[in-house]
């Protein structure tokens, strides 16, 4: 082990001593380094360096049967339990559409380790994926359901030759997502805004306009996005268990969009954490980080389309809410009668300057 990594370990090792629940993305923080430059610190039997062929490794998951897949950001935590099944390859982007539903973009996929650790209740075994940047972009867990002799023959086929340590160049973030860009045409963006026929093509909209989603939301009139009050989320969650109602949570990493469609029950406030605690579902959202909420509506040919979305004060976007849908259906009225409410006790007076 080259210097570097040796006082990295010596610093984790100091760290976990002092506290011993310490989770390594938070230690990565404080040690002003990557989660994966920690991780790789331990590269031996109990983490092992994996193939970067992702996409072959990921269509092999289902053959494990239930797993937790989880996919995080710095403010959410999306866990989901189930089968990765159905899994489909479409140049760099995969999909899974069943009780795990993922948007894959495997070209931020560029490291990938098996990994088995001691916790409190025995060893914990998980595949991890990371970015360029060391930022794990996606992690599958296994549980006592998980067919564990299908996971140890899985690693030992996609062990790589090469267990040497990441030489990591990280890329800084180049993405303005907080401002207008000089020359943008706001007219032609709401224009086009309005005559959208499907929600999947507001991300083209946007980058035929070179605009980000809060300065778009900021120049637009306020019946298609209007700002409201972070507590906003917390209301949600908390609003639709009350109904029963069943929804769609998307979270992301720069990988993997994860989502769950289903109602949530289980709502529980830990310090700075609402958590939804269900069998199969479980969210962690650290609420003091969303910076912007927006509730967005989007026209389509089977009718307005109504969101709510969390961004950090960075204008990255955290989380999305939607009332359950399926494509050629309405939007049900018991989210629009939600979402209503939250408008009026959450809504700001007026939108940020641009």
């Amino acid at each position: 082990m080259n210097k570097k990594y040796q006082n990295l370990a010596e610093r984790w090792q100091t760290l976990t001593e002092q506290d011993p629940a310490l989770r390594i993305r938070n230690a990565a923080a404080e040690l002003n380094c990557s989660e994966l430059e920690l991780l790789a610190t331990r590269t031996g039997d109990d983490v092992i360096r994996l193939k970067d062929d992702f996409k072959k490794l990921i269509t092999r998951i289902e053959s494990l049967g239930s797993v937790m897949a989880l996919t995080r950001n710095d403010a959410m935590v999306h866990e989901k339990t189930g089968q990765y099944k159905g899994v489909t390859l479409h140049g760099h982007m995969g999909l899974a559409l069943g009780a795990i539903d993922l948007r894959i973009f495997f070209n931020r996929f560029v490291y990938g380790y098996a990994v088995s650790e001691e916790t409190r209740i025995g060893v914990r075994h998980s595949l991890q994926f990371f970015d360029g940047n060391g930022l794990a972009v996606h992690k599958i867990y296994a549980n006592k359901e998980t067919n564990l002799d299908a996971f140890n023959q899985l690693v030992e086929e996609f062990r790589a030759d090469d267990q040497s340590l990441p030489a990591l160049t990280p890329q800084q973030e180049e993405t303005d997502y907080l401002s207008l860009p000089d020359g943008t045409d706001t007219y032609a963006l709401q224009q086009g805004w309005r005559d959208l026929k499907d929600v999947h093509h507001f991300q083209a909209l946007l980058k035929k306009h070179n605009v980000e989603r809060i300065p778009a939301y900021q120049v637009v009139d306020d019946e298609l996005a209007r700002p409201l009050h972070t507590d906003v989320f917390e209301a949600a969650l908390i609003r639709a268990a009350e109904a029963k109602l069943s929804i769609m949570v998307f979270v992301g990493s720069p990988g993997v969009i994860q989502i769950h469609t289903g109602p949530v029950e289980n709502l529980k406030r830990t310090g700075p954490w609402f958590n939804v605690l269900d069998e199969g579902f479980n969210l962690h959202a650290d609420t003091t980080r969303i910076a912007q909420a927006w509730l967005v509506r989007k026209p389509t040919v089977d009718g307005i389309i109504t969101s709510l979305e969390m961004f950090d004060q960075d204008g990255q976007q955290q989380a999305l809410m939607f009332g359950e849908r399926h494509n050629g259906e309405h939007e049900q009225q018991a989210w629009r009668d939600l979402v209503a409410g939250l408008e009026a006790d959450f809504a700001l007076n007026e939108k940020l300057a641009v």
